[in-house]
Parts: C-alpha cells; structure tokens; sequence
C-alpha cells in the first residue's frame, strides 16, 4: 500500500506523522522499525498516529510508536500533533483535547506559531512511576556501576531519572545513561536526565532517552527534570530548558498542579511511501 505522511519535527525531535482518520492504517512492529529506519525507511525518532477519539469530549486519539512499541508520552510529539491537525483541516480549534495512552493532554496554539501544551500534573509517587522506593523523596540514592548517584524520580506519563550534573557537555550520558534506562529499580526502564543548572529560571538538558539512546530533546524530559529542580529547590518556575535542538519553556505551580510545556513545531516535508 502507498502510505502518506509528514515528517515533523519539535527542537530536532523528529517525527513521521501519519493521518488514520481519513486514510485506514494500522501500525504494526514490522511497519514502525521500517518507517523509523534512517536508510531503508523514512527516518525517525518516533511515529504519531492522529486517529478518531474514543471518548466523550474528546478531539483526536495520539498513539506514539518507536522501535519498542507503543509509548505512552512524547512531549515534542505531542506539539507537532496539534499543529498537524490545524495545518491539516482535521481541526480549525486553536486549544484541542487528544487521548494518549497516559491520560487527556490539551495542546494550544498560539499567535506566535508556539504550541503550548498542558501536560496534566506530574506523577510523583513510586508506585505508579514505577520506581521501586519506600519514599516519594525528591533526591533519591541510586546505586548506578558501582557509584551512588542522586535522581530525582518523576513520570510526565512516562518515567524519568533526573540528576544534576555540572556540565552536561562532559555528563556521562552515553555511558551512564543506558545503565539508568535497564536499571532494576525503574521495571519499565526509564529515561536518563542529565540536568545543569544555570541559574533558578534556566536550565541546560541532556536526556538519554528508552530505546531510542540521546536525541536532540526531550519534551517530557524537560518538564520532568523542571519538576524534579523545583521539587529539590534548586529552581522556580518558569524554566527556561536549553537542550541541543533548541529552546522550551516549562512552567509547573507545584504538587498536584500540571506542567504547561511551550514549545515550537516543525513540519519538515510531505512524502509518500510504499508499505507492506
């Protein structure tokens, strides 16, 4: 089948965008590796698909694919769908309610052609992260090769270990990153934040991302690792995220609050591509 798409992409978080409203579609681990393929396919850090929501309410139903499956949470994903569906007439809403594995997400558009999305509040307790602790502590102890290492520990619909480093261009992402992601006490593995405070309201980001290793940013790794500041005092809201893709800025009013994410969206070009 001849298959259209759009590749998008949010601070160089890139994206194959794919409408299963009007054309029928089903994703499956073959047609997601091969998409996701930077030579034999489009090429990718992750595949969206917009599809009819199935609740009350509702706009659009967001699922989100990457070599692993179905993921719950892509913050930068989550920007490029909104102005996916403006550009695309499946909306003329500049505020739109979209179905995500992790819960109702509300993506806003705005004048400046900045996307604004209300992330709902960040999940802090262990449990439910899941992270295996007797405590909801913001600094938690993790024994990571040998050294013990501080995280902050926080799932934005998806689960995040945020440390502050010193300088994240000699962090040890590449090295440290996938112990953190496979580590026993994360049993969904988790993402790796390597975060350097630059002043209370400004931040520099690296994220070493599950099954995907470091991208150029991370939408839910920035509003987790502003969560995670915040929570440990080292920051005060709003934060401006520097990640090397570019620049968001996180906006969080404390426990039981949601974490607004303000970013831009990028379509790149339109293509089309024959699929078994």
């Amino acid at each position: 089948m001849k298959l259209r798409f759009t590749k998008m992409q949010g601070l160089g978080n890139d994206f194959v965008v794919i409408d299963a409203v009007r054309q029928p579609f089903e994703m499956t681990p073959e047609r997601a590796r091969f998409l996701a393929d930077r030579r034999f396919g489009v090429g990718c850090d992750q595949i969206l698909i917009v599809e009819p929501s199935r609740l009350p309410g509702v706009d659009f139903r967001y699922r989100i694919f990457n070599l692993d499956g179905e993921v719950e949470q892509c913050g930068n994903g989550s920007r490029c769908f909104a102005r996916y569906v403006r550009d695309k007439g499946l909306t003329d809403k500049d505020e739109i309610r979209v179905e995500t594995l992790a819960g109702v997400i509300s993506p806003r558009l705005g004048a400046d052609g900045l996307v604004t999305v209300d992330m709902g509040a960040p999940v802090l307790e262990p449990a439910r992260i899941p992270f295996v602790s007797d405590t909801d502590a913001p600094a938690q102890p993790l024994e990571v090769a040998g050294e013990t290492i501080t995280i902050g520990a926080v799932s934005m619909g998806n689960p995040h270990a945020v440390q502050v480093v010193a300088d994240v261009d000699t962090a040890p992402v590449a090295t440290q990153g996938p112990l953190i992601e496979h580590h026993p006490r994360f049993p969904a593995r988790v993402n790796a934040g390597f975060m350097q405070v630059v002043d209370r309201h400004t931040i520099r980001l690296r994220v070493f991302e599950r099954a995907a290793g470091e991208t150029l940013a991370c939408g839910t790794g920035a509003c987790a690792a502003v969560v995670s500041g915040i929570r440990r005092g080292l920051l005060d809201s709003p934060v401006r995220v520097h990640a090397r893709g570019g620049e968001l800025s996180i906006a969080w009013a404390g426990p039981g609050q949601p974490v607004l994410m303000t970013g831009p969206a990028v379509t790149v070009f339109e293509g089309e591509i024959e699929i078994d």
